[in-house]
């Protein structure tokens, strides 16, 4: 997720993300969010790979609403793993947009971002 090929707006954004994959769970924090993919924390006894396939949960505590996304591990570097999203449900797009559109404060700059995604 190099910085000159980052064409979505990241929203830092405190949450706690559950990531599975197989029967196994990793907690993690979330560090920022995009229409693209999440960066977190890196979890403890984490043994995801990069290309890897995972289902990651963000829960909102104050809201008690929650984002279900099935992502690929990006980059693991040092304490951060960035998640690419494959494909999220449609109430989780609608939670996700609800939550950018607010910090972004420009729905233009919103709406060009919905337009080049590629899991649409």
């Amino acid at each position: 997720m190099n910085d000159e090929k980052r064409r979505f707006s990241r929203i830092s954004f405190d949450a706690d993300v559950l990531l599975s994959k197989d029967r196994q769970e990793w907690r993690a924090s979330l560090l920022d969010i995009s229409l693209n993919g999440l960066l977190v924390t890196r979890p403890a006894h984490w043994q995801g790979l990069q290309g890897e396939h995972f289902h990651a949960e963000v829960i909102f505590p104050d809201s008690g609403s929650l984002i279900h996304i099935e992502a690929t591990v990006a980059h693991d570097n040092d304490d951060r793993t960035g998640l690419q999203i494959n494909s999220i449900d449609i109430e989780s797009v609608g939670h996700l947009r609800r939550l950018i559109e607010l910090n972004l404060g420009d729905e233009k700059l919103l709406n060009r971002e919905l337009a080049s995604l590629r899991w649409r």
